[in-house]
């Protein structure tokens, strides 16, 4: 076994990815206080190829060079926008027929395994590092979708849960 060199690695190039079929994932990422767990987002985002993010609330926006740190080009390959309240954004989305869901711990929350094919397209709510998602979101949400926690802690970063739902919810959509 060897590792690969970067130029062994078959990706198509950021020109390509624009022209790709999208997953049908919009994510709504609310109020996130960290530069580096946004641009870390956009990088995972752009390895699942979701569809877009809305940057709402006080998220950075990619014009932050800052995040380049972590997005590490996907801020230029992940289509994104900016909108200042959230309950818009998810407004809209639902008037597109969008699935409301939000990565939260609440007294009806499921596991990401529970999601179908129906649920899809599907927003994405993240919220704050410290507060998570704000109930006024949750009161906007046809779901919440949780992870799995078996150690004492009740929460992982959200760069990190972000991470494992998105790739989890494109496994379901792929795989039928």
């Amino acid at each position: 076994m060897r590792k690969l060199r970067h130029e062994e690695i078959d990706r198509p190039s950021a020109d390509q990815v624009r022209l790709l079929p999208r997953h049908p994932v919009t994510v709504v990422l609310d109020n996130i206080r960290s530069v580096h767990n946004v641009g870390a987002i956009f990088r995972s985002s752009d390895g699942a190829l979701v569809e877009r993010i809305l940057l709402t609330g006080i998220t950075a926006t990619p014009e932050n060079p800052q995040m380049h740190k972590t997005a590490l080009g996907a801020q230029d390959t992940v289509p994104w926008s900016y909108e200042p309240d959230a309950t818009v954004a998810i407004d809209h989305l639902r008037s597109l027929g969008y699935t409301v869901a939000v990565l939260e711990l609440t007294d009806s929350s499921i596991p990401v395994s529970a999601v179908s094919h129906d649920y899809f397209p599907l927003c994405l709510v993240i919220g704050n590092e410290l507060s998570g998602v704000d109930q006024s979101l949750i009161n906007q949400a046809d779901c919440a979708l949780e992870i799995p926690q078996y150690g004492a802690k009740q929460s992982l970063n959200v760069a990190v849960a972000y991470g494992i739902v998105i790739f989890d919810l494109i496994k379901i959509l792929r795989n039928g």
